[in-house]
């Protein structure tokens, strides 16, 4: 136990020294979609009855940024750990898989919320907000992250170098993310690309999310929660199976 708080410890003192980064940043970067889009398409959208785009937006960029930013915390650790050599004296430590995996997710999902947090204090003087069941937008946000941070460190399990890493997350996380629902209703898609949109794990930890808010959504919040819940188990196991084995870890 006293390992697992360390390595917690390390990953949280990690991002909070450089918090204007890995805070301060995507919040500013979150202002920055919010403030065009709505000005550009706050008249011409509409999504669902009664929510103004600029409130249906809130939620995605919250979750958004949260996403990126927890994904962001556990694969950028791991892959300098990897790179440097230093992820030697994490591996010789008496730490089980599941110690490093919940140490490593837990610092990702913490970095992600205070991320959304951050984003959505800043954005809540600009729209009417409701909270219409706060325990789904919990919830989504701790899956969500949890998600994302198993995600990180498979990416960076899997990468040799920086650019494979950054290949990881420009190719698949980030178009997964923007095309997940954030910046529209999947319903205004022509059919087949609500079929596509329906097969992106990330539009259901989006749509969950934002159904915490309005009490509305594109997907049955229930059975979002069920695939999310599915999908966190499968890439929980994939971490786990990796981190026992020690692939690209022990060489």
């Amino acid at each position: 136990m006293d390992g697992f708080l360390t390595l917690l410890y390390k990953e949280l003192l990690r991002f909070w020294k450089v918090s204007f980064q890995t805070i301060a940043a995507p919040i500013l970067t979150a202002l920055l979609y919010l403030l065009i889009f709505s000005h550009v398409l706050e008249s011409r959208v509409d999504v669902f009855p009664g929510v103004g785009y600029k409130a249906f937006l809130i939620p995605g960029l919250v979750m958004m940024s949260l996403l990126q930013n927890a994904f962001a915390n556990s694969s950028s650790s791991l892959i300098q750990s990897k790179v440097t050599g230093n992820i030697v004296f994490v591996l010789l430590t008496p730490l089980s898989p599941v110690q490093m995996f919940s140490a490593y997710t837990l610092a990702a999902v913490v970095r992600g919320v205070m991320v959304g947090l951050g984003v959505l204090l800043a954005t809540l003087p600009l729209a009417d907000l409701r909270f219409a069941h706060p325990v789904w937008i919990l919830v989504f946000a701790v899956l969500g992250g949890s998600i994302l941070g198993s995600l990180g460190l498979i990416a960076a399990i899997w990468a040799e170098k920086f650019d494979q890493m950054a290949a990881f997350q420009n190719f698949l996380v980030t178009p997964l993310t923007f095309l997940a629902g954030v910046f529209y209703s999947v319903h205004s898609l022509p059919e087949f690309w609500l079929a596509v949109s329906h097969m992106n794990p990330f539009f259901y930890m989006v749509d969950g999310f934002r159904y915490g808010f309005f009490g509305v959504s594109d997907v049955a919040p229930a059975v979002s929660l069920a695939i999310v819940a599915a999908f966190f188990l499968a890439v929980a196991a994939i971490t786990l199976t990796l981190l026992r084995t020690g692939w690209k870890l022990r060489h």
